[in-house]
């Protein structure tokens, strides 16, 4: 079966050896608070400025999911009120989690096809923190870094979090460009779930240093403290950090890797203006996702479609939130190669 889902979505094919290794090193078993696993996470924090070009002196934090780093955030950086600019149901849910955790929101909604422009954010400046959704699963949507350079440049002054679950490792994002970033490696990093990235610039750690406390096991506090000796608050997942530094080792820079992902993604959004039964759900060029496409129709022919690429050996994404029943999703990610992208666009051709 070949799966185009957007998360958790194709592993590396290298993973399969790389676990092997990973049995056969010991590591697996090993203690978190051991000399082994601290140098994994010297090595794995490393390769992750390398190869994402991650600033100097950024750090970075392993938790369990994305949706870990919405309460990690809210608990620890955020004193009263945080500003969500968002268009999609992950956005949203992020909003909806801090209200749940008892702070107060501020959010703006603005349509998937409508360019990012700091007028959207204008009741954020109230706020002790901006959350935006870089790349939006559900719509296939994104937020260009030259966007992100605007608000950074608007709003200097505040903590700027940003959720890249679905672009991270795929295409070049300017971490310097917002304060708090997080990402899990289901998606672009082509790994098993279970894992997540926390990254924080200074001003981020100085921020969740002062208003952060240790009442939370995953608080902010705990984490820092624990990375400064390149350990974490909790017992990890060993084997997917293990992955993760074999995977990065294996892998082209994020230049090469941004490159050939937005050039397949400007080849499927043309290869779908070529027909009359589907077309992407995003019209606005700027606003399309390079890593999720998402591909409207009738409701009908979409589960149809669905229902065909399943028995032609193939998964494909389905709608999600607004759009769960009238459209379908193409993740765009790394680990999926060449020639199953040719397979795909062949059964659309012989299908719509």
């Amino acid at each position: 079966m070949i799966t185009f889902y957007p998360g958790p979505s194709k592993i590396y094919k290298q993973v399969k050896g790389f676990l092997n290794e990973a049995f056969d090193s010991g590591i697996l078993s090993m203690n978190h608070r051991s000399s082994g696993f601290m140098e994994l996470y010297k090595d794995c924090l490393e390769l992750i400025r390398n190869k994402l070009l991650l600033p100097e002196d950024y750090s970075v934090y392993f938790v369990s999911s994305a949706t870990e780093c919405w309460e990690i955030i809210a608990q620890s950086f955020i004193k009263e009120q945080s500003f969500h600019l968002y268009n999609g149901a992950f956005g949203e849910k992020w909003m909806d989690t801090n209200g749940k955790l008892g702070l107060k929101t501020i959010g703006y909604r603005y349509n998937i096809n409508e360019v990012v422009h700091t007028e959207m954010l204008k009741n954020a400046l109230v706020c002790d923190l901006i959350a935006l959704t870089q790349n939006e699963t559900s719509n296939g949507t994104q937020i260009q870094n030259e966007q992100l350079s605007e608000i950074r440049a608007s709003f200097s002054e505040k903590l700027i979090a940003v959720d890249a679950t679905s672009s991270m490792a795929g295409v070049y994002l300017d971490f310097s460009m917002a304060d708090i970033w997080y990402a899990s490696v289901q998606k672009c990093f082509g790994l098993p779930s279970g894992l997540s990235l926390l990254i924080c610039s200074p001003k981020a750690v100085n921020k969740g240093l002062e208003i952060g406390t240790n009442k939370y096991y995953n608080s902010f506090v705990n984490l820092h403290e624990n990375m400064l000796k390149y350990q974490t608050t909790h017992t990890p997942n060993i084997l997917d950090i293990v992955l993760l530094k074999k995977v990065l080792e294996s892998i082209s820079p994020i230049g090469n890797i941004d490159q050939r992902i937005k050039k397949q993604a400007d080849e499927w959004y043309d290869f779908l203006q070529g027909f009359q039964s589907v077309k992407p759900l995003v019209i606005e060029n700027q606003m399309r996702s390079d890593t999720v496409i998402a591909v409207k129709s009738d409701a009908s022919y979409v589960k149809n479609i669905k229902e065909q690429s399943l028995k032609a050996g193939i998964t494909l994404g389905n709608g999600y939130g607004t759009w769960k029943y009238d459209t379908f999703r193409i993740a765009n990610f790394p680990a999926i190669e060449e020639q199953e992208i040719m397979q795909l666009k062949t059964f659309l051709k012989n299908t719509l």
